[in-house]
């Protein structure tokens, strides 16, 4: 049977190196799923999408043929692995890709916050060189806390060590090995909340790391402190970091992921009649967001180096190509 292969949210290089690279039939959209229409995913079998769209079990009734969900990502929280399960259709990700890209970009964060780049640059652009309000703060000898060991947040440890960064850690699986080599100790999550001058997030999106960072959360930090999030934004209550921020609580925020930020940056998205109350007020949360002179944003872009893009392409290639063979790998279970 000669399979028919979707990649979505496929640019044109993109698509040059899959079509060089895979055998089948393969289809093409620039755009996410959500606009894709029906009739043209009924006779696929596999298909390759990004974060942007959306695998609901209304859009896999629509592939009565699917076998294959090859995401071009390493999170998979957009895709409902439930219903993947009673379909029988097997789901592949991109366990590694860009450990120190994202690591780069979270420590970008810290410094656009700590060195005020961002007011610096739009008073230059006006033609104003004067340094008044725009003091920053030294990284070094502050604490930072890691909420996560995996490659991502050691690779960020690592950087924050050589900026002489005192480090404290969270995670449920620990690394004594690379603690003892990088400097950094281990703490119960309280801890790392109460001491941390800076505090950033490198988990995945799960039932129990939803909304990790809550009222009670922010509650238990020191007055201040910097949150980083380059992983999910459901990882944070977007609601109590708004209060947190207004307090004074949270001295700055540097975001790459917001939640409902598929609703609120897409373009293929809109709010309407079916926006429900509480997706409705993360929204207006994120607007909120968007306008504090002390919160950096970026459009969930810390994966985006060149080199980080051929490397999720190049895997998910080979997560199709192996699967195929009859030998699938880096499956989601």
């Amino acid at each position: 049977m000669n399979d028919t292969i979707f990649f979505t949210d496929a640019s044109a290089r993109e698509q040059r190196l899959v079509t060089a690279r895979l055998k089948g039939t393969l289809l093409f959209s620039e755009a996410p799923l959500a606009t894709v229409m029906p009739d043209q995913l009924k006779n696929v079998t596999v298909i390759a999408p990004f974060i942007h769209s959306a695998v609901t079990a209304t859009t896999l009734a629509a592939m009565p043929n699917l076998k294959l969900i090859a995401t071009k990502s390493t999170g998979y929280d957009h895709i409902d692995l439930k219903a993947c399960a009673e379909r029988g259709i097997t789901v592949c990700n991109v366990p590694f890709y860009g450990e120190n890209t994202v690591a780069e970009h979270a420590l970008a964060l810290m410094l656009t916050i700590s060195r005020r780049i961002v007011p610096s640059v739009e008073r230059t652009r006006h033609g104003d060189f004067t340094c008044a309000g725009l003091t920053g703060f030294d990284l070094k000898g502050k604490t930072l806390g890691v909420i996560g060991t995996g490659h991502i947040g050691t690779h960020l440890i690592r950087y924050a060590a050589a900026l002489g960064m005192r480090i404290l850690a969270f995670s449920k699986v620990q690394d004594a090995k690379a603690a003892q080599e990088l400097g950094f100790a281990y703490a119960p999550f309280d801890r790392v909340l109460a001491e941390s001058d800076v505090i950033s997030i490198h988990v995945p999106l799960l039932p129990d790391t939803t909304h990790l960072l809550d009222d009670a959360a922010f509650k238990k930090m020191k007055k201040g402190v910097i949150i980083i999030n380059t992983a999910r934004g459901g990882i944070i209550d977007t609601m109590a970091l708004v209060r947190a921020l207004q307090s004074g609580i949270v001295g700055g925020a540097g975001l790459d992921v917001l939640e409902e930020e598929a609703d609120l940056i897409a373009e293929h998205n809109h709010l309407d009649a079916s926006t429900n109350d509480a997706a409705l007020k993360t929204l207006l949360a994120d607007h909120v967001l968007l306008g504090l002179d002390n919160v950096v944003i970026t459009p969930h872009n810390a994966f985006n180096s060149s080199e980080a893009i051929e490397r999720i392409l190049m895997t998910t290639i080979d997560n199709v190509a192996a699967f195929l063979a009859g030998k699938p790998q880096n499956v989601v279970h």
